[in-house]
């Protein structure tokens, strides 16, 4: 992904994942608004938009420049 720089480690690749996303606009989200989980279909199954969490394919995590730990958007699973 271009313009985005991945920490080496275990961890990091892709993933798919429940986020707490208000407004669906953003690439990038902090760590403590994202919960991995084991496959497309649990995060289908845990999706409930009218509390704002929806399923995602995200990259990370990786440390921002302001420190922060963060997960990058590949794309909303719809």
């Amino acid at each position: 992904m271009k313009g985005i720089q991945i920490e080496e480690t275990a961890a990091v690749g892709e993933h798919f994942a429940l986020i707490y996303a208000p407004r669906a606009k953003r690439g990038r989200f902090p760590e403590n608004c994202v919960e991995i989980v084991d496959s497309e279909v649990a995060a289908r199954a845990g999706a409930d938009s009218g509390k704002n969490i929806h399923p995602a394919k995200v990259v990370g995590p990786s440390r921002s420049s302001e420190g922060f730990r963060v997960f990058y958007l590949v794309t909303w699973l719809t």
